[in-house]
């Protein structure tokens, strides 16, 4: 008898699993693991056929097919290989800060463009929106909500967003990733007591050092739905948009594209450059507009 089932944790070769019969501790099926890797063959996320071994353990037959992944490439003697972050993430949510530290706006911006390439919803927070006020809240973000991206306002001290976020989080696998100094477990913790705690637990043992166990884990919400941290999230690079393609993963410049002068423009000098021309009257942010230059020249940081 196979069940159906969703892969919630992993550590050194073993994956728990939730199954309809409970929670199950499994390994992959010899057969998985024949012919050349060139990238991970059960990731965190993945939906997945089990085949009980008894009420505790399982053998992972096959990998549903995946609707969405978050993935980087890691260099090997052997070639280039695809570590999957996350699979089948409903949606991720970004968590940065209106001040203290000052948003990190450039990473942001590479965050979308890599959710937009992939096809994943993006959700903003901007935490500790209490340090601010709305005026200058709505000055650093606001013009994201403007391109079309959802953004919560919140402040974990006081309350405030907390149940947009709650509300936005239940009832799907998310993805959660930032700069550090955010604020998050204490945004999560307002979210669900003890959840920010659990996430920083496991994301602290993770990143001590290059011979610590690695674990990945889903953390259920009491409402139904997961969050994922990803650490690792923060050094994705662009390693499979070309620069031609990228304005196609920035919402508030691909229609500004067709209607520039030359095929080939940089939108950066040429006469009769749309794009540019956006910029200079105010319809295109200009820190957008930078953070595209940095990603097309090759510095997405």
């Amino acid at each position: 008898m196979m069940l159906h089932g969703l892969v919630i944790q992993y550590q050194s070769g073993f994956y728990i699993v939730e199954t309809p019969i409970g929670n199950l501790t499994c390994q992959l099926r010899g057969r998985m693991k024949k012919g050349p890797r060139q990238g991970d063959l059960v990731a965190l996320g993945d939906r997945v056929l089990v085949t009980p071994l008894d009420k505790t353990t399982g053998m992972i037959e096959s990998v549903e097919p995946r609707t969405h992944l978050l993935s980087r490439l890691d260099p090997t003697p052997r070639g280039l290989y695809q570590q999957i972050i996350i699979a089948n993430p409903d949606q991720a949510v970004f968590d940065f800060t209106c001040a203290d530290p000052a948003p990190h706006l450039g990473m942001l911006d590479r965050f979308l463009v890599i959710c937009e390439k992939q096809g994943i919803p993006s959700l903003i927070v901007a935490n500790k929106a209490d340090l601010v006020t709305p005026e200058q809240a709505q000055g650093l973000f606001g013009h994201y909500e403007t391109i079309g991206y959802p953004v919560i306002y919140t402040s974990a001290r006081l309350g405030q967003g907390v149940e947009a976020l709650r509300d936005h989080l239940t009832g799907r696998l998310s993805v959660l990733a930032g700069p550090s100094g955010v604020g998050k477990s204490s945004l999560l913790n307002a979210v669900q007591p003890g959840l920010g705690l659990a996430v920083r637990e496991v994301s602290q043992a993770t990143t001590k050092g290059r011979h610590t166990t690695v674990v990945r884990q889903l953390f259920p919400l009491l409402g139904g739905g997961y969050v994922a941290d990803t650490p690792g999230l923060r050094a994705l690079a662009l390693w499979d948009i070309q620069p031609e393609e990228l304005d196609g993963y920035f919402p508030d410049l691909c229609d500004l594209v067709s209607q520039c002068a030359f095929s080939d423009c940089t939108h950066d000098h040429e006469p009769g450059g749309a794009v540019l021309a956006a910029v200079q009257a105010g319809r295109v942010h200009p820190e957008r507009y930078a953070s595209y230059q940095r990603m097309r020249m090759g510095n997405d940081e």
